[in-house]
């Protein structure tokens, strides 16, 4: 989903996730407001001041204004950090939610949904994207009401002098507050939104440079790549140049707005109030405005955080290829079955799979051997329901892979893959992926059966051995067989094996063909593959 809203839209997107700290985010707003009026009221005690010792307004005696300012002194500060206080504990508590939900999306998406995002959005939308929210829920919601707030209180101040003057103050609050803030954020957010994809592309760009070191310097595209990079980083530039100016224009014309609304309301209570109170009402004016110019300063940094908000929204709201299955279906004994099956992958020219059947029968291992791209794979996945099928039926024993809860069904299937991921961890918790409650003595027996435990033991520090990132500290053949180790740890009856030796040389293959024949006694075993050494041991096998 790409979905372009407006800023009011993400606002209110943003705004939803608050409910369970509404009254965190109340109580913030309570005291932001008191904290900003004992502000203003400084100044204009100040204002009483001067007119006391004028003699033109002598309402409250020095010792009053000056023991009262000291006391909105104090106040201010006390209630400025409450307030930021109460604003980052909501800040951040949301992000950690927001992550969490960010997660759970993924988790739902993979693997089919995410097979064509680029990664490095990704991982912007996780990191910076989420943080640059920061802005949004600690600086942004509470300012927003403290300034409309704070305004109200303002104009009934400087309107009980005179209503017009109370109108006067209303007219600029509302310029700079509102009307200068959503001009600025109108013509500054697609610059927003450029800036966040162009460094989310970026990002992308600099993982595959580093994912594919090897063969830049082997091809010597160092420049290439580089000149990609450079096009990136001029354009990201560019666009911050944009918001640079625009920022610009916007502190300008506040400013404008701000000297026009003291010199306005200086004129107008002089020719309608005592001088006194001119005194008064201007100060007040002039001294009210931090609120509201705090708002028309967000404008600024709002743009690109609302379009870290959209691309966070919608990731969130991504509708996934396939929706899990929340039943108490579980999976059956028998056979499986794909009757009449007809598939192809999104955006796909044609279909992989046409009215295609393979029975498979129970506590057998059957292989199925072809071609490359001949849907070899594409069978394990419609197994795993990673995919539904156009047409056609998926079937463990006489059940609808459809109707099965999907948790059920993972549970009961070992999946290997053809590239098996590695974490930056030890090789124990590697395997222990596929059972996190495994005892050494099972990762042990596991590590056995994928012909792997010898090498593990010429390691210095044998199952604690810390892998590197991405596994590139092991040949692909130990990652293969790491990949199995985690198989046979999972234990599961059905085992789906996509070309399980690729990568492992003849004596290792045999070693791992005669376990899994081994282990068919009590478990249906689909051996997908190329090479007909690998179905050596299959009972049954069908080409593609």
């Amino acid at each position: 989903m790409n979905k372009s809203r407006s800023g009011s839209q993400v606002m209110l997107g943003l705004i939803g996730m608050i409910r369970p700290l509404i009254t965190v985010m109340l109580v913030a707003i309570f005291m932001g407001c008191i904290g900003n009026l004992m502000a203003i009221f400084i100044t204009v005690l100040g204002g009483m001041g001067i007119g006391n010792v004028l003699g033109i307004d002598r309402t409250m005696s020095l010792t009053t204004i000056f023991v009262l300012a000291i006391i909105c002194a104090v106040l201010r500060g006390i209630l400025r950090y409450a307030e930021q206080a109460s604003n980052h504990y909501i800040a951040f508590k949301l992000l950690a939610s927001i992550r969490h939900q960010i997660f759970s999306a993924l988790r739902k998406l993979a693997p089919a949904k995410l097979d064509g995002k680029e990664k490095g959005n990704l991982i912007s939308i996780i990191t910076s994207d989420i943080e640059l929210l920061e802005v949004f829920y600690a600086h942004t919601i509470s300012p927003i009401a403290i300034a409309v707030l704070t305004s109200i209180v303002m104009v009934i101040f400087i309107g009980r002098y005179h209503w017009l003057l109370g109108a006067i103050a209303l007219f600029f609050y509302i310029i700079v507050g509102a009307v200068i803030p959503i001009i600025n954020s109108k013509a500054g957010q697609k610059y927003g939104q450029k800036y966040r994809k162009l460094y989310g592309n970026l990002n992308t760009t600099v993982l595959d440079n580093l994912y594919g070191l090897d063969e830049i310097l082997q091809y010597g595209k160092e420049n290439d790549r580089k000149e990609k990079m450079d096009k990136f980083t001029d354009e990201l530039e560019e666009v911050n140049d944009k918001l640079k100016q625009q920022e610009g224009r916007q502190r300008v014309s506040t400013d404008i707005v701000i000297l026009l609304a003291g010199v306005v309301m200086l004129l107008a209570s002089a020719a309608l109030v005592p001088a006194g109170e001119t005194i008064i009402c201007t100060i007040a004016m002039m001294s009210s405005f931090g609120p509201t110019g705090a708002l028309s300063a967000l404008s600024n940094n709002l743009n690109q955080t609302l379009a870290s908000g959209n691309r966070v929204l919608n990731l969130l709201e991504e509708e996934p290829v396939v929706a899990e299955v929340e039943s108490n279906v579980s999976v059956p004994k028998g056979e499986l079955k794909l009757s009449d099956v007809t598939f192809g992958y999104p955006n796909a020219e044609k279909n992989i799979l046409e009215n295609f059947s393979l029975q498979i029968e129970e506590n057998t291992i059957h292989g199925i051997l072809g071609e490359s791209g001949c849907g070899k794979s594409t069978i394990l996945k419609l197994l795993m329901r990673f995919y539904e099928t156009k047409e056609g039926q998926v079937l463990f024993g006489n059940q609808n892979v459809n109707e099965i809860d999907t948790k059920q069904l993972r549970k009961q299937i070992a999946y290997v893959t053809q590239e098996t991921f590695l974490f930056e961890d030890t090789i124990e918790n590697n395997i222990k992926i596929a059972k996190a409650d495994a005892t050494r003595e099972e990762v042990i027996e596991a590590a056995k059966k994928a012909s792997l435990h010898e090498f593990i033991l010429s390691l210095p520090l044998g199952y604690d051995t810390k892998l590197a990132e991405l596994g590139d500290s092991v040949s692909g053949g130990e990652r293969q067989r790491i990949g199995i180790a985690r198989a046979f740890l999972h234990d599961a009856p059905i085992i789906l094996l996509d070309e399980p030796t690729s990568n492992i040389d003849s004596l290792n293959e045999g070693i791992i063909l005669k376990t899994l024949l081994e282990e068919k006694e009590n478990k249906t075993i689909i051996l997908v593959s190329h090479r007909k050494s690998t179905m050596s041991i299959a009972d049954k096998v069908s080409r593609m």
